[in-house]
């Protein structure tokens, strides 16, 4: 006998070692659950910061495309310009040629000269009108070019996008299927293990 009156200790049983350890088992399998939550978390955080990049890359893409319409659009208003001037100067060519005629080429007068002074100007407004029209164009393409290049960029974007958010659906199969199992497994055990320290009775 133990002195002071003191019971002994219980001895413990296999059955306590196994309950032991079915509860260590249950808790890492808990932990392994909220690990693969973590994971998945983690994935879902990624996927929405890609998405939101993307986002913010096709907003830069539409106003660049705007912008290169935009400047295409007055270039060819400027090109419109040209034909009625052209018009003006072929109209004075032949002003100039009916005073030829009439004249012989011999006397040359003021209103010849200023026929040709007017269409000199003329023909240098045609100039600057076409090299308008071509800086714009020439704008319009570098802006369609900077769209094409964060367009490879937004598809950049929306492929890891998709490929974090594929990665977080699999950490949450895989845990879905772990704690499935181990609430199966809780619900198979009918007969709930001994608590540590108290001894097992059997019939």
């Amino acid at each position: 006998m133990a002195s002071g009156g003191e019971s002994p200790a219980p001895v413990p049983t296999h059955a306590h070692v196994m309950a032991a350890r079915e509860t260590r088992w249950r808790g890492q399998e808990y932990a392994d659950i909220t690990k693969l939550r973590e994971h998945a978390a983690k994935f879902d955080h990624l996927a929405s910061k890609f998405t939101s990049r993307q986002a913010r890359v096709l907003v830069k893409i539409e106003r660049l495309r705007h912008i290169a319409t935009v400047l295409r659009e007055k270039a060819e208003e400027t090109r419109a310009r040209v034909p009625p001037i052209v018009q003006e100067i072929d109209q004075n060519n032949r002003q100039i040629q009916a005073a030829n005629e009439r004249t012989k080429g011999i006397v040359v007068g003021s209103d010849q000269t200023s026929l040709h002074y007017r269409n000199q100007k003329l023909q240098q407004k045609v100039v600057n009108l076409k090299d308008r029209a071509q800086k714009l164009d020439h704008k319009a393409a570098i802006k369609t070019q900077k769209a094409a290049e964060l367009k490879v960029k937004s598809d950049e974007f929306l492929e890891r996008s998709r490929a974090a958010a594929l990665e977080a659906q699999s950490y949450r199969d895989r845990a879905d299927r772990l704690q499935q199992a181990t609430e199966a497994s809780l619900a198979a055990n009918v007969t709930p293990p001994a608590p540590p320290g108290e001894p097992l009775h059997r019939a």
